[in-house]
């Protein structure tokens, strides 16, 4: 078997200590890096600031690189330049915009469209039950203009080189976004899984936001669980080509697979649909290190 983790990057895994179930936790997976002769992964976590994780890991575990980041819903402050300065101080390397709290992901998921809600569900339900605010966030004002607080968060994300990766915002939000943040010195973007349900883009959608030196980001969640289709996965990544793709793996939940098999599964599978060796380790090696500044 081929082994195409050797100095890979996932910039989107779900590891414990978290709010919500997850597989394993920062140690271990870090320890997964390590055997799997991965090079690093990014600690996502919905609701907190990691970076403070990510450096005791780092300490804990030699021949792991554990990524600080954000995701700026309401348990941060939502669209907060403050938190946003902070955990730049703090060594964030990649910063999502709203995801959970994401007005366009919370009129999906509590509509009668969404058969299955993600767990995190139950957390607004039970904030909503305790009479805990936890509002909606969108980048937008009544105009249809960003709003103040985004910019300001643009240009603190532009002054610290930090990666952008757009969560679960609308298409709207994003093509108002992404040309703003280049437009403001961003040098580095990630579309988060836009095969997503909530996030799905066309070819020709992410051909436009390439335009501004965008990645988009396919995540193996996204068709193992039945989200997309591989089909799909494959006929986007030959169509935009690997030098503007990033695979992830979003994974972390209970019952899926480690990231690191994950991974390995999403490259084993676009190598044995005709996508060459180089190319899938572009897609998670040399992009993703490009990315982190490396």
């Amino acid at each position: 078997m081929r082994n195409f983790l050797e100095g890979a990057y996932d910039l989107h895994v779900h590891s414990a200590p978290d709010v919500l179930p997850r597989k394993m936790d920062d140690i271990e997976m870090a320890q997964r890096i390590v055997d799997s002769g991965m090079a690093g992964y990014a600690i996502k976590s919905h609701y907190f600031c990691t970076s403070e994780r990510a450096e005791l890991v780092n300490k804990m575990v030699p021949g792991c690189e554990a990524i600080g980041t954000i995701t700026l819903n309401s348990s941060v402050g939502g669209i907060n330049p403050s938190a946003m300065e902070m955990a730049c101080r703090s060594g964030i390397k990649l910063v999502w915009f709203p995801t959970c709290d994401s007005e366009n992901e919370r009129s999906f998921v509590f509509s009668p469209e969404c058969r299955i809600q993600p767990y995190w569900a139950k957390i607004v339900m039970q904030l909503r039950d305790d009479g805990v605010p936890n509002p909606t966030i969108s980048l937008l004002d009544s105009d249809g203009a960003l709003k103040e607080n985004v910019l300001q968060v643009l240009d603190i994300i532009a002054k610290n080189d930090v990666i952008l990766a757009t969560g679960h915002i609308s298409h709207d939000e994003a093509f108002a976004l992404i040309p703003e943040a280049a437009r403001r010195g961003v040098k580095k973007i990630i579309v988060t899984h836009v095969t997503f349900p909530t996030t799905r883009y066309s070819v020709d959608e992410q051909r436009k936001l390439i335009g501004y030196g965008a990645y988009m980001e396919h995540c193996y969640t996204t068709y193992a669980t039945g989200k997309s289709d591989f089909a799909m996965e494959l006929e986007q990544i030959k169509a935009i080509g690997s030098e503007h793709v990033v695979l992830s793996t979003d994974l972390g939940q209970k019952k899926g697979l480690y990231p690191d098999e994950g991974l390995q599964k999403y490259c084993e599978d676009l190598f044995d649909n005709g996508i060459p060796e180089p190319d899938i380790r572009k897609m998670v090696s040399d992009n993703p290190r490009w990315l982190l500044g490396k």
